[in-house]
């Protein structure tokens, strides 16, 4: 017997990979314009199907609730970062310049260049956790370490940490404390998540599982190259300004800046299992 097929959403997602970076080279200024959310809408698309082939579960078919719920807080989660990248917000001033990233050629009718914020970021959250239940289900299926629990002293020096990593950004306005974005809400949330009973990386160690947290880190490399591969050839696009030594670019990111990417993913998955028990989701599931 045959195996199932391929969902027809990823042949569909990975047409619009091919066909977007197609346009964009034969010089179509629409698909310049537009191409981050196109070309991440089709790898979310292809990497639901390979999910749904690998696991037999998906955003698209079969939690399409959850997915929604990852989406919302995908363009939720950016916007905070897009405040802690905006100095103008708390001090007033028309400076469109941001602290560690700027945008490039934006869409100049302001409400559709919201449209096109809110579709990319839509795609964030969705990119990483299909990306990881993809590595977890292959590669890091049998990725196992002995049983480690931390400490309650640990537990809350972490929280600790965290509540100073993300508040000193906002009060201390300054583009050397990048990493504490990306590490803060990990600190501070991963111990509450653990202690409340939610899907996290500490509660995996404990049982000796080290598939997701691995899987996690892997995504955010996968996607932080990617990101910076599609952005890198895009007519709206973004550039960064990293005080820290080397300047050496791999595209547009500073390569110390790929480091980033390994504690974002991990921060992504801290903050919407956050949210999500906010809202008493706790029984279902989740796809990662």
């Amino acid at each position: 017997m045959s195996g199932p097929r391929f969902p027809i959403h990823g042949l569909v997602g990975a047409a619009v990979i091919v066909g977007a970076e197609l346009l964009l080279v034969s010089g179509s200024e629409l698909v310049g314009r537009w191409f981050t959310p196109i070309v991440w809408t089709g790898y979310v698309f292809m990497m639901d199907a390979v999910v749904r082939s690998l696991t037999g579960r998906s955003y698209l078919t079969t939690d399409r609730v959850e997915g929604v719920l990852v989406a919302l807080a995908s363009v939720a989660g950016w916007w905070l970062f897009e405040l802690y990248n905006a100095p103008r917000f708390w001090r007033g001033g028309a400076d469109l310049v941001g602290l560690w990233w700027q945008y490039h050629t934006m869409e100049p009718n302001l409400m559709l260049r919201r449209v096109g914020y809110d579709w990319a970021f839509a795609t964030i959250f969705p990119a990483l956790f299909l990306t990881a239940a993809a590595l977890r289900a292959t590669v890091l299926r049998r990725a196992r370490v002995r049983p480690w629990r931390p400490s309650p002293g640990l537990l809350r020096a972490a929280v600790a940490a965290g509540v100073i990593g993300v508040i000193l950004p906002l009060v201390v306005v300054s583009a050397w404390l990048v990493p504490l974005v990306w590490i803060g809400w990990v600190l501070l949330l991963e111990p509450v998540n653990y202690r409340r009973g939610r899907p996290s990386c500490l509660a995996d160690l404990a049982g000796g599982d080290a598939s997701r947290v691995l899987a996690l880190l892997g995504s955010g490399l996968v996607c932080g190259v990617l990101w910076e591969f599609w952005n890198y050839w895009a007519v709206t696009k973004w550039t960064y300004t990293v005080p820290y030594p080397p300047d050496t670019k791999l595209f547009e990111m500073p390569v110390l800046g790929y480091l980033g990417f390994l504690p974002f993913a991990l921060e992504c998955f801290a903050m919407y299992h956050g949210l999500r028990g906010l809202l008493g989701e706790r029984a279902q599931t989740p796809v990662l």
